[in-house]
């Protein structure tokens, strides 16, 4: 289908949902559920690593209010993960919903439930509880065989080998490699050997995690949660409880910002467990300081990099080994690893001889790493782009022009991507358009503003996935229904990204009508099609696809029903979107009444589902240009332009495409220039609200101007890739880039703060 033939895609149209957040209507968690929940509120241990010797909770019983206090020795003894992944989950089962072992310094040792907040509070306080406090791991580099171990339990068990093993303190390990990298390396010109360095960065979304909990008229337990995965936390609270998942519905209502840390039940099941023993409604709301000490950051990560090239510029070799800081738990420790290497190599697929990437996930008394919008693509792009970088300085060449040489071109296999090929791929438009809008070629070269003040430019380029490949599911459900609307159906969870309205889009494409006749439901595990979830930048091609297939089948479906009422021949039977027309007779027949006859003296089902999964993962590319001016006496570096050009093939609603991107920009300022997870001497987290914990706000952002390089993805809806996680990917080894080039030091520890520039340290 042409461009110009798009009715409803490729169409900048207004979200579904905008009045309702506009206006401020009640459409979270907390504004739809009932107000006569009990308050669940968890007692933490102030300690890294350490035992529960005794815990007495007999006067924090008798606080007026309380309805019950639970320890370890109240909950099932199953092993469980929170990461929402397809089962079988990569992350180990190494979790109770209380552990006497508390590992990290926020874990939970146990659960209040009372009527109300203050009482809950106040009985919080008088819990007493005697701590054998062990060692702890707090250097993930000195983690593996070291001689304490955070997970001593024998029932300790991986449900894939990912050659994880808890007697080691290893969540995963593995290393691959394609050609002779040491032989390669060693007949190259000139070789960059550097260490790159990232923090645990917090998603610090607005609406913290929080979940309601009843049983139901049925006696099943029922789960509204501000999640982004309604069927694995199904499956977690299963596992978890002990209890089958037919005994449970999980729903979501409008999610208030996830970016991946809602791809983790972290929550859930503290109020599942209170309403299984209580039969009361339960309500667990985490405050900002419970967000930032105890929930699910990004993985710390230390990424060694050593990338060899001939004088010419040409990247013959890449060797990658990443040391990833997992925490106390392995939640999506084994997955998010992968993406730095996989992420990041096959960016060079067009020159590169041969590559080896290897890494090992550790286990440390740290808070538990998860999923957050990059993925591991993140960290292992900030190394890579920063070692071309220095490798285009090394030889005094323009790094645009030395990426022009290597970079991956459409058509290209890709070894280190599973050997996919870049089907679409505009990777080099994107390159070129951006110089172009940027003003590289006036901007790259220092400039002295005078007053101690320079500007200088950085560039970078990114790509990431669309779903995982051959695991991810995305199903819809189309419905037609009376006057001739149409209910979508679907299991993917719209957390802000306007996904409701993108799928929308494509069913009123497929079936030829207005935007306002499609209404859409979802995420509700009794009533959606089975989907994996709203991650892994797979909504709008996995599940955007099966909205696709599913409204084909529906259009043959409506087809047969008009013939019926035609009296013709299916075959003779064209479907024009607001009617249906008998080529033969020229008789036509409107979707109001084919909607009405579906509902009178009918056989016919008018419904239509599919499921989708994808053998490939085709990658959305990017590149990314930054301009600086940079204090050398302060240290500050303020963002005075960035200028994107994205690859996410064919673009569905540009609107929200282009503010996807400025969203993801920003992340990627914040995470270079200021946020920041550290850990005292005891491994109590420091920032541990918005007062230590700084996120850029609209003056930190410079100007920001996005643009769209389209490519068609023959396997994706109309055309179309992701672009939810790319996005976040390029700022940091840009500004890095532009940062050295003002003050000929290079950092290679995120974040780079007014300290380190100052003071010339990394």
């Amino acid at each position: 289908m042409d461009n110009k033939d798009f009715r409803s895609v490729q169409r900048s149209v207004r979200k579904k949902d905008a009045m309702q957040l506009l206006l401020g209507k009640p459409v979270y968690t907390e504004d739809v559920v009932p107000r006569d929940a009990l308050v669940v509120k968890i007692l933490r241990s102030p300690h890294a690593n350490a035992l529960v010797e005794t815990i007495d909770t007999t006067i924090a019983k008798k606080v007026p209010g309380v309805v019950d206090i639970y320890t370890w020795e109240d909950v099932p003894q199953n092993r469980f993960t929170i990461a929402g992944q397809t089962y079988p989950e990569f992350s180990p089962y190494d979790r109770l919903i209380i552990d006497r072992h508390v590992r990290f310094s926020g874990d939970v040792v146990a659960i209040i439930a009372a009527e109300t907040e203050k009482a809950a509070v106040k009985a919080m306080k008088l819990i007493k509880v005697k701590y054998q406090v062990l060692d702890a791991v707090l250097d993930f580099h000195t983690a593996k065989d070291n001689p304490t171990l955070v997970h001593p339990e024998e029932d300790w068990y991986p449900p894939i080998e990912c050659g994880g093993d808890a007697r080691r303190n290893l969540v995963a390990s593995d290393c691959e490699a394609h050609g002779d990298v040491e032989a390669v390396l060693a007949d190259c010109d000139v070789v960059v050997d550097r260490v790159y360095r990232t923090r645990a960065f917090n998603q610090a979304m607005m609406e913290t995690f929080r979940t309601y909990t009843q049983m139901d008229r049925y006696g099943r337990l029922h789960v509204i949660s501000s999640t982004q995965i309604v069927f694995h936390c199904r499956r977690i609270l299963s596992r978890a409880l002990g209890i089958p998942k037919s005994r449970i519905r999980v729903e979501k209502p409008r999610i208030g910002g996830g970016f991946g840390a809602k791809q983790t039940a972290v929550c859930e099941v503290y109020p599942a467990f209170v309403t299984m023993k209580t039969g009361r409604p339960a309500m667990l709301i985490y405050t900002r300081n419970e967000s930032q000490i105890a929930a699910s950051p990004r993985h710390a990560m230390e990424i060694h990099v050593r990338l060899g090239a001939d004088k010419t510029g040409k990247i013959r070799a890449l060797d990658l080994y990443t040391l990833s800081d997992s925490g106390a738990f392995g939640d999506h420790g084994p997955t998010t690893v992968g993406l730095s290497g996989h992420k990041s190599i096959p960016l060079y697929t067009g020159s590169v001889e041969a590559f080896r990437f290897g890494y090992d996930v550790v286990y440390t008394n740290h808070q538990a790493a998860g999923a957050y919008r990059g993925y591991g693509a993140t960290q292992g792009i900030f190394a890579v782009e920063s070692a071309v970088n220095e490798l285009a300085d090394r030889l005094g060449m323009d790094p645009t022009v030395i990426r022009d040489m290597n970079m991956v071109r459409e058509g290209m296999t890709m070894p280190a991507y599973y050997n996919e090929t870049a089907n679409a791929c505009a990777l080099d438009r994107c390159m070129s358009r951006c110089k172009e809008i940027f003003g590289w070629d006036e901007k790259f070269p220092v400039r002295d503003m005078g007053n101690g003040k320079v500007r200088a430019a950085g560039v970078a380029m990114a790509m990431q996935g669309s779903a995982i490949s051959s695991v991810d599911v995305g199903s819809a459900t189309v419905t037609l229904g009376d006057d001739g609307m149409y209910n979508l159906t679907i299991g993917a969870a719209d957390m802000g990204t306007g996904c409701d309205t993108i799928l929308a889009q494509m069913a009123a494409e497929c079936l030829d009508c207005d935007l306002d006749q499609i209404a859409v439901f979802g995420a509700d595990t009794d009533t959606s099609p089975y989907d994996s979830g709203s991650y892994a930048s797979s909504t709008t091609y996995l599940t955007g696809k099966a909205v696709e297939k599913a409204c084909l089948d529906l259009r043959k479906a409506i087809i047969d029903l008009a013939a019926e009422l035609l009296d013709c021949a299916p075959e003779d039977v064209e479907f024009k979107g607001n009617h249906a027309l008998c080529l033969s007779s020229g008789k036509t027949v409107s979707i109001e009444d084919i909607s009405y006859k579906a509902q009178f003296n009918n056989t016919r089902s008018v419904v239509a589902s599919a499921t989708h999964s994808s053998p490939v993962s085709p990658p959305p590319f990017m590149v990314g240009m930054v301009e600086i001016e940079l204090d050398k006496l302060t240290g500050h570096v303020e963002i005075l332009d960035y200028k994107a050009v994205v690859d996410c093939g064919t673009p569905i609603n540009p609107a929200l495409a282009r503010v996807q991107t400025e969203g993801g920009l920003v992340q990627g300022i914040g995470h270079t220039l200021m946020e920041n997870v550290t850990y005292d001497k005891t491994g109590r987290p420091i920032e541990s609200s918005f007062m230590q914990y700084k996120v850029p706000t609209r003056l930190d952002m410079g100007r920001l101007q996005v643009e769209f390089e389209q490519s068609y993805e023959p396997t994706g809806p109309f055309g179309a890739k992701s672009i939810g996680e790319i996005v976040i990917n390029t700022p940091a080894p840009a500004i890095a880039h532009a940062i050295f080039r003002a003050t000929g030091q290079w950092h290679r520890t995120l974040p780079i703060t007014p300290e380190a520039i100052a003071l010339g340290k990394d």
